[in-house]
């Protein structure tokens, strides 16, 4: 018999009863029934129930033992009595009788339980990770981000693509992070950079006549947290192809995506239509260039009806070049207490305020309530209704001023609506391609152009759409939406270099700062760059949407902290005088 296991404890059933078994595993749970002991039996692939009773050899053994311990047993299959078997786990028909004991690992009081779903403070689950990581969500979670990884790599094989790695150390680039800065031993005061994606180097790739790119790319940059993002490093599904349009990369990576959600969605909706929204209609329409399109709400810009009009906020805000009136429509939401309660959560966004109307049936007909309907008059509260397609029973809500200034609150909002209001499917995986970008932005202070997106972007039309208003300038740039979190980000590139030169001017940077910068990539489209464009998948963020996890962090193996911290490994922690020494390097206390 092997030393550890003839069995996983996943494996024994009716078919082995009467059979001398070996198993190996963490015990669960023990329960003592009055003289006959029971301990569930786990590993990583499922529990079994073992038993003795004081005629067990080892019983006196068995009495000792305490979750967590790690131990071995042999022992007799028999058959649970009918009324005892647990349909729940493929090994509920059977038990194990211990007819012999090892302890392969004892285990001290545990600082949290592995058994059972209790909650325990964060900082605590990170210390001891390699305990959580035992309790069965988080077990499932690894699984769930294992497989997509297999599937991805799968699909994309079946594609014709080819994985290549690229260097993990390599020289900084901006790329709308911080970089992890390295110093180099061997040359004193310089410093490599980890990638904050393989950007550079699979675009060289192409150049190098390879058609065909992917890999699944560790990505480091130094971000401040959020809950669906990771602190120092991430993976993504990161891909590449030459001679290609926009159309093309969305025709190659939708049944990657798409097939994935749909093995490991646990049989909810995935949308087989994906629509493909500007990026200026998804501001104005969702308030976010991430719309979650679960939620059937769509913002209305209805300016024209507030101009002149008794209303004298929203009438001499418009008079200001640049603003607007938008309204959320909320179907259900035409109670007094419900606009009420938004009100309250935009004054907690730091707004005064919200305006609403709501529309009810007093027995005579419709009538529009609400201070904003008493300050309009009948008219034009009946032309909101018309236009926003409202009924009784309804109601609007409404944010003015300029767009960048309150768009993100308005899609805040429109977020809570659906929810509260149930009009959100929650059991669906609703995707939308974000298209046209614009390429720059001016600093409404300086006047200043500089790059609003991705700079390596192709502009669309080219050569010609850089001669004219920086700001009508948009790029071959996309990225896809699912359910209010943004999955995937690619482009077209700009392969050439007068363009990207040009690109570059407009934005306030010469041709020797490009060079110097971008040097190996721009040196490399001078000896003959195919077009190519590709995009990069978010591995974790994937993972955390399939298993319907909030925080990003119940899906990645050993995530940091919130303030970028392994309190497990003990990391960032302070180098040895030593290593400074190699480094050149020398610490400057904080005052």
């Amino acid at each position: 018999m092997h030393t550890y296991r003839s069995h996983t404890c996943a494996e024994l059933n009716k078919s082995n009863v009467g059979d001398t078994v070996r198993l190996s595993g963490w015990v669960h749970r023990v329960r003592d029934h009055g003289g006959l002991l029971f301990i569930d039996l786990r590993d990583h692939y499922g529990i079994t129930q073992v038993m003795a009773d004081p005629d067990s050899p080892v019983f006196s053994e068995i009495e000792k033992v305490r979750s967590e311990w790690c131990i071995r047993i042999d022992g007799n299959v028999m058959a649970r009595d009918e009324s005892l078997i647990n349909p729940k786990i493929p090994t509920g028909e059977v038990e194990v009788f211990i007819r012999d004991i090892e302890v392969l690992g004892a285990a001290e009081e545990l600082p949290l339980m592995v058994f059972g779903e209790q909650e325990y403070p964060e900082e605590t689950r990170l210390k001891y990770r390699y305990l959580d990581l035992r309790r069965e969500k988080l077990q499932n979670n690894m699984k769930l981000r294992s497989d997509v990884v297999a599937s991805m790599r799968k699909r994309m094989w079946d594609k014709e693509f080819r994985e290549f790695q690229t260097p993990i150390i390599t020289s900084s680039s901006p790329e709308g992070a911080r970089d992890f800065l390295i110093p180099s031993r061997l040359h004193p005061g310089k410093f490599y950079a980890l990638p904050q994606a393989p950007q550079q180097f699979k675009q060289l790739i192409m150049v190098s006549g390879y058609d065909k790119y992917f890999q699944i790319a560790p990505c480091f940059r130094d971000e401040d947290p959020r809950a669906d993002r990771s602190p120092t490093d991430f993976y993504q599904l990161d891909l590449e192809m030459s001679f290609v349009t926009q159309q093309d990369v969305f025709d190659t990576i939708q049944p990657v995506i798409g097939g994935v959600f749909e093995e490991f969605g646990g049989g909810r909706k995935v949308d087989q239509e994906w629509e493909q929204i500007s990026y200026k209609d998804a501001a104005l329409w969702y308030g976010t260039d991430k719309p979650d399109l679960r939620n059937p709400i769509k913002m209305q810009v209805v300016s024209d009806h507030f101009r002149g009009s008794g209303f004298k906020i929203f009438a001499s805000l418009l008079e200001n070049e640049g603003t607007q009136i938008r309204a959320i429509p909320a179907p259900k939401g035409g109670s007094r207490k419900f606009c009420d309660r938004m009100n309250k959560f935009a004054q907690g966004e730091g707004l005064p305020g919200m305006g609403y109307i709501f529309w009810r049936d007093q027995g005579e007909g419709m009538e529009a309530a609400g201070p904003l309907a008493k300050n309009i008059g009948p008219e034009r509260t009946e032309a909101i209704r018309q236009q926003l397609g409202l009924e009784v029973g309804d109601a609007a809500f409404f944010l003015a001023g300029k767009p960048k200034a309150f768009e993100a609150v308005a899609g805040k909002a429109r977020t809570v609506i659906g929810d509260e209001l149930g009009l959100t499917d929650t059991d669906r995986f609703a995707f939308a391609w974000i298209v046209d970008f614009p390429i720059y932005e001016r600093d409404e202070e300086t006047g200043k152009v500089d790059f609003e997106h991705n700079p390596f972007s192709m502009p669309q039309g080219g050569m010609e759409a850089l001669d004219g208003d920086p700001m009508d300038v948009l790029g071959y740039q996309y990225d896809l939406s699912c359910n209010g979190y943004e999955l995937v980000s690619g482009a077209i590139r700009n392969h050439k270099p007068e363009i990207m030169f040009k690109a570059f001017e407009i934005a306030g940077y010469g041709k020797d700062e490009v060079e110097k910068r971008f040097g190996g990539m721009v040196n490399a489209f001078k000896f003959g760059a195919p077009p190519h464009g590709g995009c990069a998948a978010g591995i974790d963020r994937i993972v955390m949407l399939l298993a319907n996890e909030a925080n990003i962090r119940e899906v990645i193996m050993f995530p940091m902290n919130q303030r970028a911290e392994d309190l497990m490994m003990g990391a960032p922690n302070e180098p040895m005088n030593e290593q400074l020494r190699e480094l050149h390097l020398r610490v400057i206390p904080q005052d």
